[in-house]
């Protein structure tokens, strides 16, 4: 992103690898490229991924992650607040004192708890950054005592299979964590989408009008 805002200062030509939710498509002019060989897949979902045995034993905290589901421009304004220096755990709260209609849906008749502790796990992406800490502090406002922690995917993937960790809200669906959802089948449980119409691509600003898809794109 550092590269891309010098090169949108300077109206040099870029080509990016972007995905969305991101805070880049609301600072920056770009726009995804056609991708007519479907190279990167079609659009996305970042399922909610819980450990066996989770409803059992906190079901309050499953309620509210099989509940949790939120849009790509809500995302996006965690995101954009956390990159421009605010403490994820702030822009959290400062999200959801702003949606308290969108969090009652995810929380309405769910008992409080007192202390109980639960641990998510996350890839340290921007958009898991700001879902993980969104959810952390609606269980944290419950009376649970959460636990987040960062980590590369596969080991993200095996903390909830082998309930090392609760919950992971950062399953990008069908394709970018499409080996890991094979590899772990029926080892964890896949409460389903809490986003939808994510998306991973080539993307470029939008003054290269000549530059709509890869195969516009020219190598020599």
């Amino acid at each position: 992103t550092s590269t891309l805002d010098k090169a949108i200062a300077d109206k040099r030509p870029i080509v990016i690898t972007g995905w969305q939710p991101h805070w880049m498509f609301t600072k920056y002019p770009i726009k995804f490229l056609k991708d007519p060989k479907n190279v990167f897949g079609q659009a996305e979902h970042i399922d909610t991924i819980v450990r066996k045995g989770l409803k059992k034993d906190m079901p309050e905290a499953y309620t509210i992650l099989d509940r949790f589901h939120w849009t790509p421009a809500e995302m996006s304004k965690v995101m954009l607040q956390v990159n421009d220096g605010v403490d994820p755990e702030k822009a959290a709260k400062d999200w959801i004192k702003a949606n308290p209609k969108q969090v009652a849906k995810w929380t309405k008749g769910v008992k409080k708890v007192h202390g109980t502790k639960i641990k998510l796990t996350y890839v340290a992406w921007d958009s898991e950054i700001a879902s993980t800490n969104v959810v952390a502090e609606v269980l944290r406002q419950q009376g649970y005592e959460p636990t987040i922690q960062a980590m590369e995917i596969q080991p993200m993937w095996a903390s909830v299979a082998t309930k090392a960790a609760d919950a992971q809200v950062a399953a990008w669906l069908p394709k970018t964590s499409g080996l890991y959802y094979k590899d772990y089948q029926g080892k964890f449980e896949d409460l389903g989408p809490n986003l939808e119409g994510a998306k991973v691509g080539l993307a470029v600003p939008k003054y290269m009008t000549n530059v709509n898809s890869i195969d516009d794109l020219k190598t020599k």
